[in-house]
């Protein structure tokens, strides 16, 4: 008996008119997502995956996306987040 891949499907997506479809795919498999509108010609969709976070814009003719990998390491130096937020105020 041949072995069972469940995989997502793959879309096509070409721009905001295509934004909830790709919710309602993220709902279906399971994908934790937030939505934000930061820029005028844009909707954003900010995907958690395991090791990683996946920012997609929405434009009206388009989409883009950005990929953000990290460790995932759990921090408790207070000093070291307070001196992090410090560090973000004065840029």
């Amino acid at each position: 008996m041949q072995e069972q891949h469940n995989e997502p499907d793959v879309m096509r997506l070409e721009g905001i008119k295509d934004l909830v479809p790709f919710l309602n795919f993220l709902k279906k498999t399971g994908v934790w997502y937030a939505l934000h509108h930061f820029r005028d010609d844009t909707i954003m969709v900010m995907l958690t995956l395991y090791g990683e976070r996946i920012e997609v814009d929405f434009f009206d003719d388009h989409i883009e996306y950005s990929r953000f990998r990290g460790n995932e390491d759990v921090e408790e130096d207070q000093e070291v987040l307070f001196g992090l937020i410090a560090e973000f105020v004065r840029e």
